[in-house]
């Protein structure tokens, strides 16, 4: 591959990641049946990016309104940008954990588009969370949590997508051909290696020692929500993906709010 190749190549994936998690303009990437797995690299850039909006309007805000509030519409702009696309998983994934008793009414609960109970309260809860604790975090450092967040929760999909198969198998209809299963068990080990690499790095050099913590949860929430989809359903799904994001996003601020 010619290095003007591999350049323009780099530059889809790139565009490609942007384009799936948020709802930035960019120019229209053509469609191809791995795009996504090799956009995955690009994930925790992604969040960079995001992150970046974030600080940057809450360094614009915070000092001209009272914590609270600035860190409500810091939360509001998050939800603008992505369009709500880990929040509806965190919500599916509520829903379908905490109302199905055995692996296909979970399933079929995820495919279900409307929120029930267990949704709305995790929902709630989550937007609720997160307003409180990017409010109580240390106002110095909130910018800098704000893009080690959510660097890190997109991070999470790396080690989910590299281990764990997709839970639906191709004989249950169309839905194979979901947003998780176009990428999970397809990650590479060098895009693994690679993005985790980009990643501690990046919390590492923002934060210094404060990284560890981060990098501790956001590593934990990885894992046991992993092993918890496997015994579960048997491996994961779009939404799954997602529920982890909202997680280790809230982990890492949790992590910044914390005082000795």
């Amino acid at each position: 591959m010619s290095p003007a190749v591999y350049i323009r190549r780099t530059g889809s994936e790139f565009l490609s990641a942007l384009q799936f998690l948020t709802r930035i303009p960019v120019p229209s990437q053509p469609y191809e049946a791995d795009s996504l797995s090799r956009a995955v690299k690009f994930f925790p850039l992604v969040g960079v990016v995001v992150g970046g909006i974030a600080a940057l309007l809450h360094l614009l805000l915070a000092p001209h309104l009272p914590r609270l509030v600035a860190a409500f519409l810091v939360v509001l702009c998050l939800v603008l940008v992505t369009g709500c696309l880990h929040e509806d998983g965190l919500a599916d994934t509520a829903d379908g954990f905490g109302g199905g008793t055995d692996r296909e009414q979970i399933l079929r609960i995820l495919r279900d588009s409307r929120i029930g109970s267990y949704g709305g309260i995790a929902l709630g809860l989550s937007l609720l969370g997160r307003v409180v604790l990017i409010a109580s975090l240390p106002l110095p450092q909130v910018a800098t949590y704000l893009i080690v967040g959510h660097m890190l929760c997109r991070w999470t999909t790396l080690p989910l997508s590299y281990f764990l198969p997709s839970a639906r198998t191709q004989t249950e209809g169309q839905e194979f051909n979901g947003q998780g299963a176009r990428i999970a068990r397809l990650t590479s080990t060098g895009t693994l290696i690679g993005g985790t690499l980009f990643s501690f790095a990046v919390a590492a050099c923002l934060l210094r020692t404060g990284a560890v913590a981060p990098i501790l949860i956001s590593i934990v929430l990885a894992l046991f929500t992993g092993l918890y989809y496997k015994r579960r359903i048997g491996g994961v799904t779009g939404d799954c993906f997602g529920a982890t994001n909202q997680l280790a996003e809230l982990g890492v601020y949790l992590c910044g709010a914390w005082t000795l």
